[in-house]
């Protein structure tokens, strides 16, 4: 790669905030800066009400989130499974402190 395309590629990618986070295209170990980063994001944005896509998978995924969020100050509760209409075993609905 040529000094010139290395200076096209940005050094950040940012993702569109919105109430949903789809983990499938993240690595098991971005979540513990992933998950705080985009809550913190959310709630600037005034969204407080938020879906993480986990997946249903071994569970792993989604026991590292229910342990990240059980940690998280600005969480005021989360509920897991989803209903049916929003991913059920494979997602968790997030509710942020105002």
């Amino acid at each position: 790669m040529s000094a010139a395309e290395d200076d096209m590629i940005p050094d950040v990618v940012e993702h569109p905030i919105g109430p949903e986070l789809d983990l499938h295209t993240f690595r098991p170990d971005e979540i513990s800066s992933l998950i705080p980063e985009y809550l913190a994001e959310c709630r600037k944005r005034g969204i407080h009400c938020v879906r993480i896509i986990h997946g249903k998978g071994s569970g792993a995924l989604r026991t590292g989130v229910h342990q990240l969020l059980a940690k998280l100050p600005e969480v005021r509760q989360w509920i897991w499974p989803a209903d049916e209409t929003s991913g059920s075993w494979g997602a968790t609905w997030v509710i942020l402190e105002v």
